[in-house]
């Protein structure tokens, strides 16, 4: 092969490497046509692709994962977010949103908060399914509330229906107050799921406090 042909061989193909290029990187043809979004049930989609932020035709082999994601979980509800790259122009965000399972007394109004204390909303009036967290020291930082968030996930079905107010005055010192006015000191988050079995039986049992702190030494009165 003579140095001319080469020479054009070369350059024909650095001009299809130079095109794909630029077709990837550069040029709307490739870019973001659609958001798409998945695992979101109470948060508006719109909202989410709202704080997404991504500019139509946008390249999609130049957008930053990692700020779309950063941005996407700046809304609380929100609790993990991934985004891919679908070709040849979708983004796709799969979202998982944060559940309550207490509410905090705030000012006239009540926290939702999740399973890590971490503030979902603020609400006028919590909803009647979730217990009142009791604690001195609200928040996800505190001992207490660590504690008592962690008895509360541990409460079987059967036991979470009966539960109107969950106490913690330290990490060892979690109460539970139920529908009917009686009392269960459950002292803190370990053994959980021996405490549930037993305080299941023992409610059959008339009595104004259940003491199931110790598992092994369980006490009525």
């Amino acid at each position: 092969m003579s140095r001319g042909r080469r020479a054009f061989i070369g350059l024909l193909a650095a001009g299809v490497v130079g095109t794909a290029a630029w077709l990837v990187f550069f040029s709307p043809v490739l870019g973001v046509r659609n958001v798409e979004i998945v695992g979101n049930l109470t948060v508006p989609t719109e909202r989410i692709q709202q704080q997404a932020a991504i500019e139509p035709l946008h390249p999609l082999a130049t957008v930053d994962l990692a700020g779309v994601q950063s941005r996407v979980l700046a809304i609380r509800q929100l609790a993990t977010a991934k985004v891919d790259r679908i070709w040849p122009g979708t983004l796709r965000i799969e979202v998982a949103e944060r559940e309550p399972v207490a509410v905090v007394p705030v000012s006239g109004k009540v926290a939702l908060i999740d399973k890590d204390g971490v503030v979902i909303e603020i609400r006028d009036v919590g909803p009647p399914r979730l217990p009142v967290l009791k604690v001195d020291r609200p928040g996800a930082d505190d001992a207490a509330t660590r504690a008592a968030l962690q008895v509360i996930a541990s409460l079987p079905d059967v036991l979470q229906g009966k539960v109107r107010q969950v106490r913690a005055t330290t990490a060892e010192g979690v109460s539970l107050d139920l529908n009917d006015g009686r009392t269960v000191v459950w002292g803190g988050s370990d053994r959980a799921a021996d405490k549930a079995r037993i305080l299941t039986t023992l409610l059959r049992r008339k009595a104004d406090v259940y003491d199931v702190s110790s598992p092994d030494v369980v006490t009525l009165k």
